[in-house]
């Protein structure tokens, strides 16, 4: 179920409501009591994978070496971000 926003157009009241998708949308305001509420259109809290198994390295292509190369690159460019006065 997802997570809808919503925003008073009376009292501009925001708030967030955890409804079922097939649910009709809010119409009365939970503060001034109007029948003044838009859903708002937002990024949602994006995908979240819950459990055991989710691992980068499930799909990982055999043979391959430049995931290697990039976390070496990723460290060394972190490192060097972090001890600036060792240049």
């Amino acid at each position: 179920m997802p997570t809808y926003t919503y925003k008073c157009k009376n009292c501009e009241n925001v708030f967030e409501k955890f409804q079922k998708m097939n649910s009709d949308p809010l119409k009365i305001c939970p503060v001034c009591n109007q029948e003044a509420l838009t859903r708002i259109i937002d990024g949602g809290a994006g995908l979240i994978f819950k459990g055991n198994g989710f691992y980068i390295t499930d799909y990982k292509k055999s043979g391959s070496s430049n995931t290697n190369k990039t976390s070496s690159t990723i460290k060394k460019s972190f490192e060097d971000k972090n001890n600036p006065s060792e240049k």
